[in-house]
């Protein structure tokens, strides 16, 4: 029987044969990489043996925990009828039944499911579906061929996501590659572009974005938005109202409404969709992540009957939307996709969530507190922790102080994982952490953040 390989020879092999996404591998091959063998609910364990806190939900995927009996038995069932048949001709009972599961829990209006592989190829559907549609449907609305989005936007990391994406630290260096697009200032309350404070603002920062409307909506398809939390800029809520009114300008501009649940989704903000909070209806809605719980790679993007009748025709008009994956509807996720939903309906899992948000909040205000902490920005499960160098000011850590990283480092050296962005500490717990391990996390993040205070 052969031995399995020690820890030591897979980091060998790891530094030899691996290179990692968002990860500079000049500084990593001095590592020694943190190895996950294992996971049991909100614990992942080493090779070593050693158990973490998972504060970020493997990347915002996990949901219910690890191993749950429940998602682990929806795939094995489904392994004994089939792994994966195309969707191009054919259908699989798993891909059908998940389609009217999203469309029974979806927002009211939305009633078509087209699947693909990840949160990038679900923003890159709607974007392509929203300019064919106009072309097909509504030819004299005008060429409408781009797009508006919010400055410091992610939306992924294919083509046509970075198009509508604003980080420049991930995209600058692609401009040539990327189509022409609109971009209008985020709701960023705490370094507010406009100078002004929430609520006597009146959120004027919605002026700009009806100016860009009136303007151009001739020339655009959509305007594509997180809902509630700009996730990867940093956690940057909108306050309340303003998706509202977003969806309304879209509305009376006729440009189509475009949200990109693929972080907020499935219960991050407690309720099953951000769009929930503020009773809006997108046109198109681009989900993935939490689809699965965490277990396979699955998306969708939903829509309305009013686009979907907009590619319907005769074989030889071609308005047949010429879009695919090899794994588009494989019977594997969404069969734990199905379980996935089953299990927030046996655990009650939105209804048991709200307590644990409210401690949530409770248990970050000592963190507040700390001399280096700016900001903390917080939607249900969503948190973000903004470190600054002088609070008073509001003056950032220069990203060579890696005030972000050295943190995560404390952290995980007292049993938590986290994956800063930059200087923002980012928690995203699963949905499933009990109020003790929740308690932990706090408590972990208070004493690495004290560190950086006593450095």
């Amino acid at each position: 029987m052969t031995r399995p390989p020690s820890t030591k020879q897979l980091r060998n092999w790891d530094h030899r044969y691996l290179w990692h996404p968002f990860t500079q591998m000049q500084e990593w091959a001095q590592e020694d990489p943190l190895i996950i063998k294992r996971g049991n609910g909100s614990y992942l364990i080493d090779t070593e043996g050693k158990r973490y806190l998972d504060g970020t939900s493997s990347i915002w995927v996990n949901l219910h925990g690890h191993r749950h009996p429940v998602l682990n038995q929806a795939i094995t069932k489904q392994l004994n009828s089939i792994a994966h048949s195309t969707f191009l001709g054919l259908s699989n009972p798993p891909a059908i039944e998940l389609a009217r599961a999203l469309i029974q829990i979806a927002p009211k209006g939305l009633t078509r499911v087209f699947y693909s592989d990840n949160g990038s190829t679900a923003v890159e559907i709607a974007l392509k579906m929203a300019v064919q549609y106009w072309q097909q449907r509504h030819p004299k609305a005008g060429p409408k061929n781009t797009f508006l989005h919010l400055k410091m936007a992610y939306h992924g990391d294919t083509i046509g996501a970075v198009s509508v994406g604003n980080i420049a630290l991930f995209h600058s260096r692609f401009k040539p590659l990327l189509f022409p697009t609109l971009a209008a200032e985020p709701p960023y309350c705490y370094r507010c572009p406009l100078k002004l404070a929430y609520p006597s603002c009146k959120i004027a920062c919605i002026d700009p974005i009806e100016q860009i409307l009136k303007r151009r909506h001739r020339e655009l398809a959509g305007f594509i938005i997180e809902p509630l939390m700009q996730a990867a800029a940093g956690m940057i809520p909108q306050p309340a109202g303003y998706l509202k009114r977003v969806r309304e300008l879209c509305t009376k501009y006729k440009v189509l409404f475009i949200t990109d649940e693929v972080a907020t989704g499935f219960g991050r903000t407690g309720k099953m969709f951000a769009c929930e909070h503020e009773r809006i209806t997108p046109d198109l809605m681009a989900i993935s992540k939490g689809l699965t719980g965490g277990y396979m790679p699955l998306a969708a993007t939903l829509t309305t009957d009013e686009i979907y009748q907009g590619f319907l025709g005769t074989y030889d008009e071609f308005k047949t939307f010429f879009h695919g994956h090899s794994f588009t509807g494989n019977p594997l996720g969404c069969a734990v996709a199905l379980a996935n939903l089953q299990v927030f309906r046996q655990e009650k899992t939105l209804s048991r969530l709200s307590a644990k948000i409210k401690m949530l909040t409770q248990w970050l205000k000592p963190i507040a507190d700390i001399p280096h902490v700016g900001d903390i920005r917080q939607r249900g499960f969503m948190v973000g922790i903004e470190l600054v160098q002088d609070k008073t000011t509001k003056t950032p850590y220069p990203l060579s102080a890696k005030a972000g990283h050295h943190v995560a480092a404390i952290a995980r050296s007292k049993g938590l994982i986290l994956r800063p962005i930059g200087n923002v500490l980012v928690l995203i717990p699963p949905l499933s952490t009990t109020t003790e391990e929740l308690k932990k996390m706090l408590g972990i993040i208070k004493k690495s953040i004290e560190t950086l205070h006593n450095d």
